[in-house]
């Protein structure tokens, strides 16, 4: 009976490394949980003294992470929602123009907004339409001889992405756990309270980062890269890899940091957003494309 426990600590750690073995994903789904356990533990106890040594209202790239940080998420998002509605009213054999023309019609009327939002000085309402419009626009312009019902299963993989972490995960939790911004701690008064406590509902919605969450919802692109590697290990398929990580990675490294500059968030709060995005991402991967 006394060495029960040792044995079954044994045999777990036998199946993390048969797992850790099994493939490249794995290895790298157990990085980002370890890397996540670490960074919480060490946010966990330095999260409002970051805040405090980095946190500028007037931050630009800050601001510019405020104002800008979820336009091309959303663009992309719209994108992926055309190509469903095209593979759903058209069939393969049917003209590829015509699987278009919900998105085309789609992009202008947010365009329109865009541009109604530009001369009426409702920036909010010019950027969000725009990071919808133009780039829905442009990708739609851009592939108006191709065959978008072969992107289906890609499309599906952003759309559940999108529905899973910014708008179920991020904003359940928002709610339950009503912590109260750096900016509102720092210059307001307001009590800070760690990661892991829960405080309810109380109007605040610090933790997790919404800006963040849609920061990386170009995460499936590497499942595009890491594809296109394993079809062709050539060297120009391997630098385009590099490159879309490099695009990937930053840009949503880059809107997480933003937020914390800017006093919206702590480190803590981008950090989950970062994990729940990484995690469902490798999850989709193992389940549409393995």
């Amino acid at each position: 009976m006394l060495y029960k426990p040792k044995g079954v600590l044994i045999e777990q750690m036998n199946k993390l490394i048969s797992y850790w073995k099994n493939s490249i994903v794995n290895k790298v789904l157990i990085i980002i949980i370890i890397t996540w356990v670490a960074l919480a533990t060490i946010f966990g106890f330095t999260d409002l003294a970051i805040s405090a040594a980095v946190a500028d209202r007037d931050s630009p790239w800050g601001n510019f992470g405020a104002d800008y940080g979820e336009a091309p998420g959303y663009g992309f998002i719209a994108i992926a929602i055309g190509i469903l509605i095209a593979a759903a009213i058209s069939k393969k054999n049917e003209d590829i123009h015509k699987q278009k023309y919900p998105a085309l019609i789609l992009s202008l009327i947010f365009v329109g907004v865009m541009i109604y939002g530009i001369i009426d000085d409702h920036q909010r309402t010019a950027i969000t339409t725009g990071g919808i419009g133009l780039p829905l626009l442009g990708f739609t312009l851009i592939t108006w001889n191709k065959q978008w019902s072969n992107w289906q299963k890609f499309a599906l993989v952003i759309v559940i992405l999108a529905i899973l972490n910014p708008l179920l995960l991020v904003q359940i939790i928002k709610l339950v756990w009503g912590r109260v911004r750096p900016r509102d701690v720092l210059w307001e008064g307001g009590i800070f309270t760690e990661w892991w406590v829960i405080n309810g509902y109380t109007g605040n919605q610090s933790f997790p980062s919404g800006h963040t969450a849609m920061g990386w919802m170009f995460l499936p692109l590497l499942i595009l890269a890491a594809n296109r590697i394993k079809e062709n290990r050539s060297s120009k398929n391997i630098l385009i890899a590099i490159s879309l990580s490099i695009l990937v990675l930053g840009w949503g490294l880059f809107v997480g940091m933003s937020r914390v500059a800017v006093g919206a968030h702590y480190a803590s709060d981008a950090l989950f957003s970062t994990a729940f995005a990484s995690i469902i991402t490798i999850w989709l991967y193992k389940r549409y494309y393995k």
